[in-house]
């Protein structure tokens, strides 16, 4: 079993995130730090701060020496596939080659009103999708990148500096949707990431991301699959890093390879001390 973190980019400072991080990258138990892609809080007041994904992606890269960075996920609708390549490429060699490149189709209904993104019908989402995936490792991997899809063409297209990963950075996908998103896992990633409740509702989404790579002729092995576990901020902390290891290590035992534990709002960086010692 291998740990990570989530923070929320929600309702914080970037000094209490920075700290954060900096703290988590102190300790090997943590392979990875992971925060979200959205421009408005999820919870509480929908008019306070949220930071903006990759920006700080990118300085929390600087900052840290050690712990692979990703975001959990960016939305393919945010922004265009080949500027998404360009951006994944300078943080990866800001990083030295540690960051995961988490990416889905995009949901925010209310993001997407609120600045004029228009969210497309949930096929053409992934229509968008699934040819945004094929751009980005183009534009990652090949010298002069063409691709002429319905929603994205590429000619003659450069991303340089290329990333210091090859052949590009690994491709977290995130969701669950049984036909096209894990399908998508099958094709392109290299991480699947997933929300679930139990890992009675996680076993199912394995057998069926198997059966995809069956039918793609692919190991599923290559893929590491992870869930989040969440810390609960409303008991005392000891009771509540308990509650995630047992949790955590129920998702271990139905073959979950990595549980990414999400951090409480507001957490100080103290807490990364007994929740790595409990792990550990």
């Amino acid at each position: 079993m291998r740990f990570a973190i989530k923070t929320r980019p929600e309702h914080t400072s970037w000094q209490q995130l920075r700290d954060v991080w900096i703290a988590a990258d102190e300790y090997e138990v943590f392979e990875s730090a992971w925060h979200w892609d959205h421009f408005y809080p999820l919870s509480g007041d929908m008019a306070g701060p949220n930071l903006e994904a990759w920006t700080t992606l990118a300085a929390l890269a600087q900052a840290t020496k050690r712990i692979r960075v990703g975001c959990q996920v960016t939305g393919m609708i945010y922004r265009h596939p080949a500027v998404l390549a360009n951006m994944a490429a300078t943080t990866d060699i800001i990083s030295g080659g540690r960051l995961e490149l988490g990416i889905g189709a995009g949901w925010n209904q209310m993001e997407c009103d609120a600045y004029g993104i228009e969210l497309p019908p949930l096929k053409e989402r992934f229509d968008r999708f699934d040819e945004g995936t094929q751009a980005l490792i183009a534009l990652l991997t090949e010298k002069v990148a063409n691709f002429d899809g319905q929603y994205v063409k590429l000619t003659d297209a450069y991303c340089e500096p290329k990333p210091v990963q090859t052949p590009h950075p690994p491709i977290t996908i995130g969701g669950k949707g049984p036909k096209r998103t894990l399908r998508a896992v099958a094709r392109w990633a290299q991480h699947w990431n997933v929300i679930v409740a139990t890992p009675e509702e996680w076993k199912p989404l394995k057998d069926i991301l198997v059966a995809h790579c069956e039918d793609l002729g692919r190991d599923v092995s290559e893929i590491t699959c992870s869930v989040n576990v969440r810390i609960d901020p409303d008991v005392p902390l000891d009771q509540a890093i308990d509650t995630a290891i047992t949790t955590a290590a129920a998702y271990g035992d139905a073959g979950v390879d990595l549980v990414v534990l999400n951090l409480p709002l507001d957490t100080p960086p103290t807490i990364l001390e007994p929740l790595a010692k409990a792990l550990a």
